[in-house]
């Protein structure tokens, strides 16, 4: 249904205020500098879990978990996303994801389709700097296509932005500022980039 490079079967940050079981998808189709989880971009790397597996400890951990959050990589490019969802939600949890929005058309069906009860979305920059950050030209449109989506759907949402210095000047993060204010963002999280790491626990 997904292809699964990583899970962390408890997770009590992936979704503020939550418990959850947090499945990390692979493939992404940018190359972020700081990238947390590099062993994720290929999108054809072996699945280190399979999707049975994750349903099936969902339905052990009814009551002890509130949801399930797809991550990535970039979850939005799995055909099965949004059966994944469904059947998340049948089994009774809250949905989550994590994205950078680089497929709008995607988002939007999920979104529309309610879906997702909660979106951490990453904001890699103002629209200047966006392909410097991800390494991927024209990354910056559909991004803030998928932030406006996420804004006017008025679902529950984290935007936040990882400021790695040797990609985001002040002079960048200033500008970043400004411009998700323009959006409507309230309550932007920035936080610094940290030494890469494994993609989960589960791998």
């Amino acid at each position: 249904m997904i292809r699964i490079g990583g899970w962390s079967r408890l997770s009590s940050c992936d979704w503020p205020g939550h418990l959850v079981t947090t499945v990390f998808c692979q493939g992404c189709p940018w190359r972020c500098g700081y990238c947390h989880n590099p062993a994720l971009l290929p999108p054809r790397s072996p699945a280190v879990v399979s999707w049975q597996t994750v349903t099936a400890h969902l339905g052990r951990r009814r009551g002890l978990l509130d949801g399930i959050v797809l991550s990535g990589g970039e979850p939005l490019l799995q055909a099965g996303l949004a059966d994944a969802l469904r059947e998340a939600r049948a089994l009774g949890f809250e949905t989550g994801l994590h994205t950078g929005g680089a497929y709008p058309r995607r988002f939007d069906r999920l979104l529309s389709e309610g879906l997702l009860d909660w979106v951490g979305f990453d904001v890699k920059a103002a629209p200047a700097a966006y392909d410097r950050v991800t390494g991927v030209a024209n990354s910056a449109a559909p991004a803030a296509r998928s932030l406006r989506l996420l804004l006017d759907a008025g679902i529950p949402h984290q935007i936040r932005t990882t400021v790695d210095p040797a990609l985001l000047d002040g002079a960048d993060v200033v500008e970043l500022e400004r411009w998700v204010l323009r959006q409507g963002v309230r309550g932007h999280v920035t936080t610094p980039a940290r030494a890469v790491s494994p993609a989960a626990d589960g791998r």
